[in-house]
């Protein structure tokens, strides 16, 4: 059995957009078999067959989803761990005013002040900043802090318990400014931290401090018009006083690929513009260009597949991401802070090099005129670290409706005051 004419079930799962469940059903049910690999016993699927079902799925979908909302006032957020700006721009792109951005990457800072010479950038540790001034001014509060592990003092964490940690900090900066509505983003595997313990603590952290968090979401960028496969969690605070129900924004229909990221298109209305980039080592580059667009390690000959892995060949697991080439007609694989660290490749669909930093900037849909300042590995890493921009600006929609509902709310009881007073 020749391994690279077989996707496993993990790559099946990816390339279908099915869960890994729905798969095992089908088999089990007869709807779409899978044949067994030899010595673990795996679920293997064959090559044709994958492509067979995909050419029963439309590829092309009219997008009917709209999150777009006015905004009835002027909102404002006070943004911490604000990195190179992603979330930021796509806040401003819904009609959220930036207030203030604090970051303690000097480079990233840099890059804030050079795009927008307004914006208020608050560079240094947070730990040395106070944000009570912010209180009454802001009506939301986010931050993209790292996943760190607690000490956990007794059987309901508490805010003290934290202390130490950049979940701590976000949440001191919650209590002091006591926004409407409190954003924290991280990545996915922050619900099985510490096997969940760690963002039970963050939700009782907030509960403490006079916050109801929504059911937390996981929310997947490539349903958000972003042509990358990237998911980041979500964690939303409401303010207890409030009885406004937040909803998170609607997911698009149509999938954007990387062609609509480098090519003139709906998302972009040109070509990507020329760049700096890394470059792969020529033993890497001779191994990549051996592989196909949308293929990967499996699509080497099996002694070159047994020397590149190493010991991973014979782990399970699909490894999909390892000297993979992406393909013109699907979205990126999440981008990492290093486009040719070990492992992680991320090669041109056409050339056998990364991405260039233009090429990672507009797959996290970042403007072409928005410039990063540093080396090109202090911009690779500024764009990797950053929430895609798009599905900043649909997060923004998201929480400009909360917003418009909570001041329309208000407004209609003052009005209710005035006219019982009037009486």
């Amino acid at each position: 059995m020749v391994m690279k004419d077989y996707y496993s079930l993990s790559e099946a799962s990816e390339i279908l957009g099915k869960s890994k469940e729905t798969l095992r059903r089908w088999d089990n049910s007869g709807k779409f078999s899978a044949a067994r690999e030899p010595i673990s016993n795996y679920r293997i699927y064959k090559k044709d067959e994958i492509e067979s079902l995909l050419e029963l799925f439309p590829v092309d979908i009219n997008d009917s989803i709209d999150n777009f909302v006015v905004p009835l006032q002027e909102y404002k957020v006070l943004e911490l761990f604000a990195g190179a700006g992603g979330l930021a721009i796509g806040l401003e792109k819904s009609g959220i005013k930036c207030a203030a951005l604090n970051e303690i990457d000097k480079w990233a800072c840099q890059t804030l002040r050079e795009n927008r010479p307004n914006w208020n950038v608050l560079e240094g540790d947070i730990k040395t900043f106070d944000f009570t001034n912010y209180r009454d001014k802001v009506e939301v509060v986010t931050g993209g802090f790292p996943c760190q592990a607690f000490s956990y003092a007794g059987k309901k964490l508490g805010l003290e318990d934290a202390r130490g940690t950049l979940f701590y900090e976000f949440a001191r900066a919650v209590k002091e400014v006591q926004p409407l509505i409190c954003i924290g983003e991280n990545v996915k595997g922050l619900r099985s931290h510490e096997k969940g313990k760690t963002l039970e603590g963050m939700i009782s952290i907030l509960d403490e401090i006079g916050y109801n968090v929504v059911p937390v979401q996981v929310l997947k960028a490539i349903n958000y018009r972003v042509p990358q496969k990237r998911e980041r969690l979500i964690l939303v605070g409401v303010r207890k006083d409030i009885d406004i129900k937040y909803e998170y924004p609607n997911p698009h229909e149509k999938i954007y690929n990387l062609v609509d990221a480098l090519k003139k298109g709906e998302l972009f209305d040109s070509n990507v513009p020329k760049s700096e980039g890394s470059k792969y080592p020529e033993h890497k580059k001779e191994i990549l260009d051996m592989i196909p667009p949308k293929g990967y390690w499996r699509d080497l000959p099996l002694e070159l597949q047994k020397s590149y892995m190493g010991k991973s060949f014979y782990l399970g697991g699909g490894k999909t991401g390892m000297a993979r080439r992406i393909g013109w007609d699907e979205p990126s694989l999440t981008l990492t802070c290093s486009p040719a660290q070990k492992q992680t490749e991320r090669c041109h669909p056409d050339e056998t090099r990364p991405f260039t930093v233009r090429e990672y900037a507009r797959i996290q849909t970042f403007p072409d005129n928005w410039k990063f300042i540093g080396s090109v590995s202090q911009q690779y890493k500024q764009i990797g670290n950053a929430v895609p921009c798009n599905l900043g600006e649909e997060i923004g929609y998201s929480v400009i409706k909360f917003l418009n509902q909570y001041y329309s709310k208000s407004n209609k009881s003052e009005d209710s005051i005035s006219l019982a007073n009037a009486i």
